[in-house]
């Protein structure tokens, strides 16, 4: 064993480490940090989500299922690793998918079966309350998925004794304490920033709202208490410790960071909780989450409004398509090369195709694509048909073709920015991006660039995940200085000797996406007229 792997088996030994679990839609991670912020360890359980009555859910069997195994599977590497048992850990930390509702009675039992963010059963209740609070109210929050309940009359509302997250419900479970972090919370109900508590005179709206209907609690008595980051928000009891670890090794009274949304972790994990940053996550979606100076002057239904883990406003963009039609046609393009018979690794068919773009007229050649494989909120489409287009003057070719595909990942997003960045003048210094697109080197880094026309960096921790960033969430709760703020903790602690690599945008490339995305805008006609005349079979539709 090498002095690394001694000083790690110590740090274990004396519990110098941070856990970190993150619920992720389709994966469960477990990561063991030190307190150099480095991974020890990790284990991870796959799940998926069903749909059950009508709602999309997880059961309590496989949310206990997946905790014990990624903890099993940490665990049993440390073992292999170290030759040392987990006994003790120095702090812990619980993250979670945002939104939802889980309620509980006065005994713990859940009244109906959890409901995921993924659930579109509430727009009546989210465009209600958006109108009473004059915020927007999303159709995934917590509190749309309780009025909904109300105005449904569902048969359980009078037993509600607690209602909460994912997050909230794991630490619940293993400390006792009702807690939630500011984060997690501003996706149930809208936060005071100059409180840090929900907003008080919504609470009050709300219970004037539903007042006439007799049920035995206030809003305020029935939300989990709101933690900020740093905070202790409870211990690890004896009942959680037998309940987190099968094997009964591990010592209850270990502390507890509030518990987390996945969008604060992954804030976190891309050191993008100071004024004036944000990231961009990419994949099927993609959503950019921008750190707000002052508040926005009106409602916006593309925007939502979160907070970072220590309570900063956060403008959030979210579009629901965005690299799925890139991979579908990098899939065409490698059947036609196998069929030529030849072979080519997936990283390199990317690199080859992706860098093409660069070679490309700055606005894509007069082409335009739409990769709406469903409906899109921001551009006011309930289903989406990937689609193709362009005229004969167009200039038609490889480069321009993956330049425009690009283009279009970030269309709806760019709609949504430009809210933002000019109709609300909100300052933004850099975004970090993260995300598959990004294994490619530049490209995707130009195009982003371009489209938000801010500098745009990639840095080696941005793969981490949130798994990673609620650990440094818990390391943050006891290896913190005095009145140290956790954007100082990030800067000089856990970022400190990070990698980057920041691309400034192109002034022809910034010209070049504008008078796209003025083509993407006109030519959302010819998409809804897509939506309206290829009818798809009812069991082929996307959510």
């Amino acid at each position: 064993m090498n002095t690394n792997q001694v000083n790690t088996k110590e740090a274990i030994a004396k519990g110098e480490t941070s856990l970190g679990i993150e619920f992720g839609s389709t994966r469960i991670k477990a990561v063991l940090i030190d307190n150099r912020f480095e991974t020890i360890a990790s284990g991870s359980y796959e799940w998926e989500n069903r749909l059950e009555n009508g709602f999309w859910t997880y059961n309590l069997v496989d949310i206990i299922t997946g905790l014990q195994t990624a903890y099993s599977d940490m665990k049993q590497e440390v073992e292999r690793n170290y030759g040392i048992t987990i006994r003790t850990i120095g702090s812990i930390g619980f993250s979670a998918m945002m939104h939802g509702y889980m309620a509980f009675d006065k005994t713990g039992e859940l009244l109906v079966p959890f409901r995921t963010w993924r659930n579109t059963t509430t727009t009546v209740a989210a465009r209600e309350l958006t109108d009473l609070f004059q915020f927007n109210v999303p159709e995934r929050w917590s509190i749309a998925h309780l009025y909904q309940a109300i105005l449904n009359e569902e048969k359980h509302l009078p037993r509600i004794d607690f209602i909460t997250t994912l997050a909230g419900y794991i630490h619940w479970l293993l400390t006792g304490n009702k807690s939630i972090g500011i984060g997690d919370a501003s996706g149930m109900f809208p936060i005071d920033e100059t409180t840090g508590d929900y907003n008080a005179s919504m609470v009050k709206q709300f219970d004037e709202r539903i007042g006439d209907r007799d049920y035995p609690w206030e809003l305020k008595d029935i939300l989990p208490k709101v933690y900020t980051a740093g905070e202790q928000a409870g211990g690890l009891t004896e009942v959680g410790a037998r309940i987190l670890d099968r094997s009964r090794n591990l010592q209850p009274g270990i502390p507890f960071c509030p518990p987390e949304g996945d969008a604060g972790t992954g804030m976190v994990a891309t050191n993008s909780v100071r004024k004036r940053t944000g990231n961009i996550s990419v994949g099927t979606s993609v959503f950019a989450m921008i750190v707000l100076e002052k508040e926005l002057s009106k409602v916006y239904p593309e925007i939502d409004l979160v907070t970072t883990p220590n309570g900063s406003p956060v403008a959030m963009v979210h579009a629901n398509n965005c690299s799925s039609d890139i991979n579908a046609w990098l899939g065409l393009f490698r059947e036609f090369y196998e069929a030529m018979g030849q072979k080519v690794e997936t990283d390199q068919l990317f690199g080859v195709m992706l860098n093409k773009a660069l070679e490309a007229d700055p606005d894509g050649g007069g082409l335009l694509s739409y990769g709406y494989f469903s409906g899109e909120n921001i551009t006011g489409l309930e289903e989406g048909r990937p689609l193709f287009v362009r005229s004969p003057e167009s200039n038609f070719n490889l480069a321009n073709f993956m330049r425009t595909h690009l283009f279009t990942a970030f269309g709806a997003l760019k709609i949504g920015m430009d809210i933002l960045t000019k109709g609300e003048n909100v300052a933004i210094d850099g975004i970090l991006a993260h995300g598959g697109l990004f294994k490619t080197p530049v490209v995707g880094q130009k195009i982003v660039a371009a489209a938000m026309n801010v500098p745009i960096s990639v840095m080696d921790t941005a793969g981490e995940g949130g798994a990673w960033g609620i650990a440094i969430l818990a390391s943050y709760m006891i290896n913190q200085d005095q009145n140290e703020s956790l954007e100082d903790f990030l800067d000089n602690k856990v970022f400190e000797n990070v990698d980057g690599k920041e691309i400034y945008p192109d002034e022809l490339d910034i010209q070049g996406f504008e008078e796209f995305i003025e083509r993407y805008k006109k030519g959302l006609a010819i998409e809804k007229t897509a939506v309206e005349h290829l009818v798809l079979p009812v069991e082929n539709r996307r959510n």
